[in-house]
């Protein structure tokens, strides 16, 4: 045993793990605590990086396991709270039969491993972990659901039903708002909210089901369920959302619109609310404004270089009409902000026509259409022609009469920006025609057409290459005999165990030249400008896709999903 421990403390030297002036202290209060010098060690926070971790954990007779690149089986988290895993530094990685392999910052500690075995009815298995890694781990796994949990215990589904019933009974606004304005309520609605943000979520969605209520959490595009409180909370929590969006919290038949702000950490963040009333209850949406992900450059948004390069030429015309198509969350407004940025500058007078505004850009005047009274689109574009501008930004082309307005603002001097629905650049030429518009009119005021679309961007951490076969190659249009290597989605606790972390657009630029303003003009299809286009140099959005995945930015999956390509 002793030569066991020269060899430890010998390894520990030579690795440059632990100082000798550390290790003479630990050595010390091991003689003076009759402990194990390891378990010293870890009591002291001396063993703080994988490798002094792992030689420890040999010395202990434990295996090691470094959480940092481990994804732990979400089943077994119910077997132990929160509570117990922070109390003990300690969190369940997965269980075989009736054995639960447990990952402890002090696998030695007899006290931890008794609780744990009595809360989850299982023969423990310790293995050996980093401190840091472990309470990483408990924030990363446990979320929302522990503090979730916590504060329900201080709420009473009892009391919680009697001011229900007074608040059926009553219909009383101010006992809308003592329900609403409850602390552990108020807790409750923010932690919602703040983990959404640390999530990176754009959307959250508070849906009432007839067993529960349910929590959803929209992350690059996609809707996720994360734990949810119990269903008598619901109306408590939709008031204080109701309040705090400043709506009637007495109307519970008819849709509302409301907003606030909120503070998390040093950020300030904008939230859009919607409720929508539903045979359960009302749903309520919350939309989280990032204003950060909204003030990005051109040439962060995924723009080739080739492609970069051709609209920064497009957006300097002095006149003319520039459309960005795609669905709704394809990223328009994102793009149209970030060149509106580009070209903004004192010698520029900019308008914008937004429904709504989603942020405020310095030196720009915006507006925020009403057509409640009569603020439309058409009337204001109308009125922004008698404010001499030089750049006009309407968000949305909706009917002809705003069309044939910014075909006209193009004509008489200025730049316009808009936006459309339609599936690629083409279509949007082919969709002015359709509205009502002269086809020579459109052919001399668009200067360019850019379709989008936004992928999910693979996790660096856990993507994992794969060669593809002769037939999905076929299948994509690409060289069978070309040595591709493509990416899958895995799932590491740095993405959530998602795969993906974060979005960037693929994009289809279209720029009009003589013989796509021919093909306007005699009301062609869109197919037939688009194999003019191709043959003219165009990429279009799945080729732009293809190009990321190969060089690993994202997967054919996604690409796939947003270019509505079927293999």
């Amino acid at each position: 045993m002793a030569e066991e421990k020269k060899n430890l403390e010998k390894i520990l030297i030579e690795q440059k793990l632990i100082s000798q002036e550390r290790l003479a202290l630990a050595k010390e209060e091991a003689k003076k605590s009759a402990l194990p010098l390891e378990k010293v060690l870890i009591r002291q926070g001396l063993v703080n990086n994988a490798l002094a971790a792992a030689i420890v954990a040999k010395d202990m007779g434990v295996p090691f396991i470094d959480l940092v690149d481990y994804t732990v089986d979400r089943e077994v988290l119910k077997l132990i709270t929160k509570d117990v895993a922070s109390k003990y530094t300690l969190i369940p990685l997965f269980k075989v039969g009736n054995s639960l392999t447990v990952a402890m910052a002090d696998p030695s500690d007899i006290i931890a491993i008794d609780e744990i075995h009595s809360k989850s009815k299982c023969e423990i298995d310790p293995v050996l972990s980093i401190a840091n890694s472990i309470t990483a781990a408990i924030d990363n796994y446990y979320g929302v659901a522990g503090d979730i949990d916590h504060i329900v215990e201080d709420i009473s589904e009892e009391d919680m039903n009697k001011m229900l019933e007074k608040l059926k009974d009553s219909e009383d606004i101010k006992d809308s708002e003592q329900l609403a304005e409850e602390a552990p309520l108020i807790r409750l609605v923010n932690l919602l909210i703040v983990q959404a943000i640390k999530e990176g979520a754009s959307d959250i969605h508070i849906e009432p089901d007839e067993q529960k209520l349910r929590i959803r959490l929209r992350i690059d595009g996609i809707l996720y369920e994360k734990p949810s409180p119990p269903k008598f909370l619901m109306n408590g929590i939709i008031s204080r959302v109701k309040i705090l969006s400043k709506m009637d919290i007495a109307e519970k038949r008819k849709p509302q619109d409301g907003g606030f702000t909120l503070r998390a950490g040093k950020r300030e963040v904008d939230l859009r609310v919607s409720t929508f009333p539903t045979i359960y209850g009302e749903n309520v949406v919350m939309r989280l404004l990032n204003k950060s992900s909204l003030l990005i450059g051109l040439e962060e948004l995924g723009f080739s270089p080739d492609a970069l390069k051709k609209f920064h030429v497009m957006i300097r015309r002095p006149y003319g009409i520039i459309l960005v198509t795609g669905p709704t969350g394809s990223g328009k407004t994102t793009t149209l902000y970030a060149t509106l940025q580009t070209i903004n500058t004192i010698g520029k007078n900019i308008i914008t026509l937004e429904d709504p505004v989603e942020y405020k850009l310095a030196l720009i005047r915006q507006a925020q259409i009403n057509p409640k009274t009569g603020f439309t689109f058409a009337a204001g574009l109308r009125s922004i022609l008698r404010q001499d501008p030089n750049v006009i930004m309407v968000g949305e082309i909706r009917d002809l009469e705003t069309l044939e307005i910014a075909i006209h603002s193009s004509l008489t001097g200025q730049l316009v920006f808009s936006t459309l629905h339609t599936n690629d650049a083409p279509g949007a030429l082919t969709r002015m025609v359709d509205m009502g518009a002269e086809p020579f009119l459109i052919a001399s005021s668009v200067v360019g057409v850019v379709a989008q679309r936004l992928v999910r961007i693979l996790c660096n951490n856990c993507k994992q290459g794969y060669k593809p076969t002769a037939e999905l190659l076929k299948e994509l249009g690409l060289e069978a005999n070309k040595d591709y290597t493509f990416y899958k989605a895995v799932g590491c606790k740095h993405c959530s165990d998602i795969g993906y972390k974060g979005r960037l657009g693929i994009y289809e630029l279209m720029l009009m030249d003589e013989e796509t303003r021919k093909l306007t003009i005699a009301k062609v299809s869109s197919d037939e400008i688009m194999r003019h286009a191709k043959k003219a140099g165009l990429i279009t959005l799945r080729d732009d896709g293809l190009l990321k995945a190969i060089n690993g930015v994202t997967s054919i999956e996604e690409v796939l999903r947003v270019t509505q390509v079927a293999i």
